[in-house]
Formats: C-alpha cells, structure tokens, sequence
C-alpha cells in the first residue's frame, strides 16, 4: 500500500515559479513509475508530466513542455514539479500518481492574472 501526499500549491501570479511535492509512504515509491496530473475547472483530469523508477526518463505534456520539470528524489521518497513560467491556464487541482493506480488528494493551484 503506498499513500501520496501532495503539498506546495497555492496562489501564485502569472510568471512564477512553484514546486510541487509529492511525498510516499510505504516501501513501493523506488520501484514506481510515477506522474503528475491535473484537472482544471470544468475539464478532464490531464496528463503533465511522468518520470521513470530511477528519474533517467521523463516525458512532458506539450502545453508544460519547456516550462516543468519533474524530478524524484527515492531517498526521501518524493517526487517534484518544478513549475517556472506560469500562465493562468496553469490554474488546476494538481495530482500525483504512481503505478498501480495510486493517487494523492491532489494541491490546488492558482495563478493569477
């Protein structure tokens, strides 16, 4: 059983730079693929990013490409999104997830006009 917890969203303005946490319990977080997702107001939960079990691979939503970047850290059994230059279409419920269909409770984020 693995628990994920999302943390570090927020108001933000248009332009910023958050990171987003998700942190794991349980002994699985090394041997999964892990993502984040988001679903703005109104619209399909979407994909943003993936990263591999060891970080090697990374995979980008074309609307974050250039923008994101997600990374883990399996000794602290977190994975990050690095968010910089952010638009107010950005502004969504933020979600990670791990294989073996586990999801965290999701961080809101808001960027502002």
């Amino acid at each position: 059983q693995v628990t994920l917890v999302e943390s570090g969203g927020g108001l933000v303005q248009t332009g910023g730079s958050p990171r987003l946490s998700c942190a794991a319990s349980g002994r699985s977080f090394s041997i999964m693929n892990m993502d984040w997702y988001r679903q703005a107001p109104g619209k399909e939960r979407e994909f943003v990013a993936a990263i591999s079990r060891t970080g090697e691979n990374t995979r980008y939503a074309d609307s974050v490409k250039g923008r994101f970047t997600i990374s883990r850290d399996n000794a602290k059994n977190t994975m990050y999104l690095q968010m910089n230059s952010l638009k107010p279409e950005d502004t969504a419920i933020y979600y990670c997830h791990g294989l073996g269909n586990y999801w965290g409770q999701g961080t809101q984020v808001t960027v502002s006009s």
